[in-house]
């Protein structure tokens, strides 16, 4: 409820508590309550009750109202009128059947005027229910029309269904027969939302009532069977039609080019677009777009593109539709440019685009990338005064997630309920595929309890994304879980589900329990695809069992499951670790002769081993013959160059392809340019370290851990050289290895910190809240948290916002040193910054506490962390069952569920069960 309303709620409940039985609710003495102690009474006006008023004595209060002969002006209408909706009607209605039919149809009209109202189906009907026994058979009939074409779901449609043929009854008490105008609705509605079973149903009971069609109604049969390309069926009303002495028209014609079309058939469609006028058939603007539409589909745009320049000779001109229909293919078809320039074409005539153009639009950008358009194209629509649909908001979400811009996809998913529409399935999908790609698993498993409480039923697609995003951040146990509530909910795991678990599992070494998840499918119905053998053949390479790696190559060709050149890839890459490259190059010639093609990780295997060798001749042999069969290099095998130049001193062969690089397009990633400044730093070329780090800076390319180690491990050694020089000469610097990049973070102090943060702003390259937080982490890591405490108040002197990762890296860091009143101060500045825990640290948090004997403190951490809005099973998987159970604290287990119960966070069958087994086992 808004604020205006509960305003409203609230001075309702004065007013019903301050009039007595018998006494008006009257403004006046509303007025003189502030001078006299009662209120003045109108004879006219009848009693109000003077309970408490909520939600449900609106229809009471309504029928109070309802009762006075100038209800319309009475002053608890205008007060309650904000908060009526069409469930209070209908409880008007239902509960009131003897209500004056005037007054229930006045009021109807009455509160439908309202802003934002839209009655239901339900209140449609009740009011019938109230107007057919006093015979207002014409109005009635008009309000089983508006009924009809109300409907807005399939549920309304079976609901309208039901009740126009239990009024249509012959032995119903108040009968009220559908006449042929309704039904003629009816079949529309039933045709709009493709329900064909039901629209034969109620023709036939059509034809028992002894109503004869019309061409309207066989048209409708007609066009319903040609947009599911059931031209058999269509056909028979035709025939219909011919036998009822009636004329086939243009809307039959029409839908006759739409079956064909809908069937591929685009030659039997232009023979029916061409036999019109010879049949006395006027060709309109539907009949042409139908068959632009089919042409489009059939892959022959330009066909369809002369066609949709010879409208005219029909006096026909493109609609909005015919536009969007060309305009779609186009962009399908990669002709942005055409595409782009047939919509300034169809502006320029007049034609605006609708809400389905834009999205088309909007899409098309999204998948090019051109995010900015895409949003500005959104702008555009809105303040043309066209509503976006959910297709339209999803078109950017999607944009915005494959393109990393996660923040701005929730700014848009937010943007869909302000703007009075609803997000669906695939929203929430889209969503949740893009916070787990961004491995912030949290938000998307919040997303799900979001999707339960909209209704919204989640799909196995919904699952395995989830399931993905928990193996991405290593919560193994964590997808086993989520599988379980997949199979819980009846959803049955496919081979993408297993596909993620075998993957990960052999990322994370364990590669036997992987090897019995793939043997367990063969039992679940489940054929194992390309990605499981994959993985587990990866797996045995990198444990150096080569053999088993070969043997299950050959199951997997036995299987009928051909390799890719992933496969080929992971196996390339296991024999040239194993020193076998004569081995690895003759799998490259078999991948050639299976009809695989070696892609660019093929090569770079290649060109990487040859460099290790010190075979830089062969190396550059191979990637010219890279480039010459036509595959274009990423960043790895320029990368792969630049490092090995790096590493013997070469840093103007490195130079130079870094140059080859950006020149062919490819742009250097961090660890390119990480590379490069180690180089540099080995060589005590410091200036020119920091240049490379201002190129990257210049380039977008944030920095990472890794880049920001290695500088100042450079500085830091130089600082001890320089110190120790001073007093004794170079043979007395401490005898400190700096190539374990974790030692840097634990020898640095805060001031070297600074100095290196000063000198990034003397060469060009200001330190950024990505620079902070790479930073901070490292400190934290290492357990260095007094200088991670110096260098986030040094962010804040300097006006920059902490971002989740700082806050993030400093809560892990206290609950580990066990410094949890720091903690709990970050929790609570998490909270205000919106920053959202990661439940790791909170678990940590919580057992600490208790371990202390802090057991208020732990429950209000507790109670702190259920309204950040986590998905509620994985707090109770973090929180209770992996923190509190596994330390040994089942009676607080027990008490938090309970906290958890009486808030509403409601846990998933299955995760009682293992609650319950956990209990057990402690």
């Amino acid at each position: 409820m808004n604020g205006r309303s509960l305003t409203l709620l609230l001075k309702m409940r004065l007013l019903a508590a301050i009039v007595a039985p018998g006494e008006s609710l009257y403004l006046p003495s509303l007025l003189h309550r502030h001078h006299r102690n009662r209120p003045i009474t109108t004879p006219s006006t009848a009693a109000l009750p003077s309970t408490d008023f909520d939600q449900t004595d609106v229809p009471s209060l309504l029928v109070s109202i309802l009762s006075n002969q100038n209800w319309q002006k009475h002053p608890a209408l205008r007060m309650v009128m904000p908060i009526i909706s069409s469930s209070h009607v209908s409880s008007l209605f239902s509960n009131n059947p003897n209500l004056d039919p005037q007054i229930a149809l006045n009021f109807f009209h009455f509160v439908g005027r309202r802003p934002g109202f839209k009655h239901s189906v339900q209140s449609h009907f009740l009011l019938l229910k109230i107007l057919i026994p006093h015979n207002f058979v014409g109005i009635a009939e008009k309000m089983r029309i508006f009924m009809i074409k109300g409907c807005a779901s399939v549920d309304d449609v079976c609901f309208v269904l039901e009740c126009v043929r239990e009024l249509n009854k012959d032995d119903h008490p108040f009968k009220f027969k559908l006449t042929l105008r309704s039904y003629n609705e009816l079949l529309m509605l039933l045709s709009r939302f493709s329900m064909i079973a039901e629209m034969k149903s109620v023709y036939a009971e059509m034809l028992t009532d002894l109503i004869s069609p019309n061409i309207y109604t066989l048209n409708t049969m007609v066009n319903a069977y040609c947009k599911t390309g059931d031209l058999v069926e269509a056909t028979v009303y035709v025939r219909k039609i011919l036998q009822a002495g009636l004329k086939p028209d243009t809307f039959t014609y029409t839908s006759l080019i739409l079956g064909h079309c809908r069937n591929k058939d685009v030659n039997s469609a232009y023979k029916v677009f061409k036999m019109m006028p010879t049949k006395g058939c006027r060709r309109n603007e539907v009949s042409y777009t139908n068959l632009i539409h089919g042409l489009c589909e059939a892959g022959t745009i330009d066909e369809g593109i002369n066609l949709f320049r010879k409208m005219g000779e029909d006096d026909c001109y493109p609609t909005v539709r015919t536009y969007t229909v060309i305009i779609d293919a186009l962009l399908k078809s990669s002709r942005e440019t055409d595409a782009m320039n047939l919509f300034n074409e169809m502006r320029e005539r007049g034609c605006e685009p609708n809400c389905h153009t834009f999205t088309v639009m909007i899409d098309a950008m999204c998948k090019e990338n051109r995010l900015d358009y895409s949003r500005k194209m959104l702008d555009d629509m809105v303040e043309k005064g066209l509503v976006p649909t959910v297709a339209t908001y999803n078109a950017l979400i999607d944009g915005y997630c494959k393109g990393g811009k996660i923040k701005a996809a929730e700014e848009i998913f937010d943007l869909i309920e302000l703007n009075n529409c609803k997000p669906n399935e695939r929203t929430y999908n889209i969503m949740i595929c893009g916070f787990c790609r961004q491995k912030n698993v949290h938000k998307a498993m919040a997303l799900l309890s979001r999707m339960h409480e909209q209704k919204l039923t989640p799909s196995l697609v919904t699952y395995n994304s989830l399931i993905h995003g928990q193996c991405r951040v290593g919560n193994i146990n964590d997808a086993y879980r989520l599988l379980d509530l997949v199979e819980e909910d009846g959803l049955v795991p496919d081979k993408w589900t297993y596909s993620v678990l075998v993957d990960t599992l052999c990322k994370h070494k364990r590669v036997e329990e992987a090897r019995a998840v793939f043997d367990s499918l063969k039992e679940k119905g489940i054929k194992a695809n390309e990605i499981m053998y994959t993985a587990l053949i990866d797996g045995y390479c990198k444990y150096g069992k080569i053999d088993d790696a070969n043997a299950l190559l050959d199951c997997m060709l036995a299987s009928d499951c051909f390799p890719n050149s992933c496969t080929y890839n992971v196996l390339i890459d296991g024999l040239c670790k194993e020193g076998k490259v004569k081995e690895a190059l003759t799998m490259v010639q078999n991948m050639d002769r299976m009809g695989v093609k070696p892609t660019v990780a093929t090569y770079t295997i290649i060109i990487a081993t040859m460099l290790k060798e010190g075979d830089f001749d062969h190396a550059h042999r191979i990637f010219d013959n890279m480039i010459s069969t036509g595959c274009k290099a990423d960043a790895y095998p320029y990368t792969a160059f630049i490092h090995m130049y790096c590493s013997i001193g070469n840093l103007e062969e490195a130079e130079n392809m870094i140059t080859r690089m950006i020149e062919a397009g490819v742009m250097p990633d961090s660890l390119t340019y990480s590379f490069l400044i180690d180089a540099y730093g080995k060589l005590g070329l410091k200036n020119c370290a920091f240049d490379v780090l201002k190129r990257m800076f210049d380039a977008g390319c944030d920095p990472s851990y890794l880049t920001y180690s290695i500088v100042i491990k450079h500085l830091s050694r130089e600082n001890l050289i320089e110190e120790n020089s001073s007093e004794a000469g170079p043979s007395l610097v401490p005898n400190v290895s700096f190539s374990d990049v974790g030692n840097v973070w634990k020898l640095l102090e805060f001031e070297t910190a600074r100095e290196l943060l000063d000198k990034m702003v003397t060469h060009g390259c200001p330190p950024n809240v990505n620079t902070y937080a790479k930073f901070i982490t490292g400190f934290c890591k290492v357990g260095h948290l007094g200088v991670a405490w110096r260098l986030f108040d040094h962010m804040n002197e300097k006006g920059m916002s902490p971002c989740e990762e700082i806050y993030n890296s400093l809560l892990s860091c206290c609950c580990e040193l066990g410094m949890y009143s720091d903690g709990i101060r970050l929790l609570d500045d998490m909270m205000e910054h919106e920053h959202l825990p990661l439940l790791d640290s909170l678990k940590m948090l919580v057992c600490g506490l208790y371990d202390e004997g802090k057991k208020d403190k732990a429950i209000d951490v507790f109670c702190k962390l259920l309204s950040f809005g986590y998905n509620n099973d994985e707090v109770a998987w973090n929180i209770l069952i992996d923190g509190l159970l596994k330390s040994g604290f089942t009676d607080r287990c027990s008490e938090l569920l309970d906290i958890m119960e009486k808030r509403g966070h409601q846990i998933h069958p299955q995760t009682y069960k293992l609650l319950i087994e956990g209990v057990h086992w402690t």
